[in-house]
C-alpha cells in the first residue's frame, strides 16, 4: 500500500435505522413499549430510546436497570430483574420488532443517492447495526430490493461484544479489506454506535435530525416550525458531539461536504 493511497478514504460505514432507513429509528420504540407492557411494566418512549445503538439484548438489560423499571418489576414480579429475566425478554422482543420493520422501512431522503454518489468515487460501503441476524433478515432483503444493498453487514450477535466496543467495525475492515483506520468513516445517530468507530480508530459523523436525538418521523419533524426545529437541531447536535463526534449533519444527505473536509485533514496529515 503506497503512503499516498493511505492517506486517502477507503469506506464509509453506515448506521441502519436512523441513518439510512426509518427517519426517526422508530421502529424499535414501540416493540419496546409493548414488551415490557406484557409483563405489566410500564415504560416510556423516551426511557426506552435511551440505550439505542446498543444490541437489543444489552438494550434490555439497560431498561431493566432503571430504577423505575427495576422497582416495577419487583414490585410485579417480586424478584430483582436478572440477566434471565434479559434472556426471555429478548426472546419475545426479537419478533415483535420484526414484525414491525416492513412499517418503517423508507430510506431516509437523500441517502440512496448518497451511497451512490460514494460508490461512484470509489469507496466502499459497510454497515453495522444493534439489531441482530433475525432482524436483519427482514430488513436487508427490504433495503435491497429499493436498491440499498451495502458491501457487508455486522449485526449485533454475531461478535463477542457490541457496541461501543469497536468489534464490529474490526468485522468491517476485514469484510471490505480496508485498513488502516484512519481512512474509514462511521456514521451513526446514537452514541454508542459513535464509540464503535472512534474506539475503531475511524472518522465519526453524526446524523442529528434523522435518527434518535429527535426521535420524530419525517411527517412530524416537517411540521415543527422552523424555531422549534432549530432548537431540536442544536440539542441534538450537542448530544452527538458530546458523545464523540467529529462532525454532525442533519441526516446522509448532508454527508458528501463533511467527507471532502476529513480528506482534506487527511490530507494535511491529521488523524482521527
Amino acid at each position: 500500500m503506497t503512503q499516498q493511497h493511505s492517506d486517502r478514504l477507503q469506506a464509509v460505514v453506515f448506521d441502519w435505522a436512523g441513518t439510512i432507513m426509518d427517519f426517526g429509528s422508530r421502529a424499535p420504540m414501540g416493540a419496546f413499549v409493548r414488551l415490557f407492557e406484557r409483563f405489566g411494566i410500564t415504560l416510556t418512549v423516551a426511557q426506552a430510546r435511551g440505550p439505542m445503538g446498543m444490541a437489543k439484548w444489552d438494550h434490555i438489560q439497560a431498561l431493566g436497570r432503571l430504577p423505575e423499571v427495576a422497582a416495577q418489576w419487583q414490585a410485579r414480579h417480586g424478584r430483582p430483574f436478572s440477566d434471565a429475566d434479559v434472556d426471555h425478554l429478548y426472546e419475545v422482543f426479537t419478533p415483535m420488532n420484526a414484525a414491525v420493520i416492513p412499517d418503517f422501512a423508507d430510506f431516509i431522503p437523500g441517502a440512496l443517492d448518497t451511497v451512490a454518489t460514494l460508490r461512484a468515487r470509489g469507496l466502499k460501503i459497510g454497515s453495522t447495526t444493534g439489531y441482530n441476524r433475525p432482524i436483519m433478515e427482514v430488513l436487508a432483503p427490504i433495503a435491497a430490493r429499493a436498491g440499498y444493498a451495502p458491501d457487508n453487514l455486522v449485526c449485533a450477535g454475531d461478535l463477542a461484544a457490541g457496541r461501543p466496543s469497536p468489534l464490529m467495525m474490526y468485522r468491517s475492515f476485514a469484510d471490505l479489506g480496508v485498513w488502516p483506520p484512519h481512512t474509514v468513516v462511521k456514521v451513526d445517530d446514537t452514541g454508542v454506535g459513535l464509540a464503535e468507530g472512534r474506539n475503531a480508530g475511524t472518522w465519526a459523523v453524526g446524523v442529528a435530525v434523522s435518527g434518535n436525538a429527535v426521535g420524530l418521523s419525517l411527517a412530524e419533524w416537517q411540521a415543527l416550525p422552523a424555531n422549534e426545529q432549530q432548537h431540536l437541531r442544536e440539542r441534538a447536535t450537542a448530544q452527538l458531539m458530546a458523545e464523540g463526534a467529529h462532525y454532525v449533519v442533519d441526516s446522509v444527505a448532508e454527508l458528501l461536504p463533511v467527507l471532502e473536509q476529513i480528506q482534506a485533514r487527511l490530507d494535511r496529515g491529521e488523524r482521527p
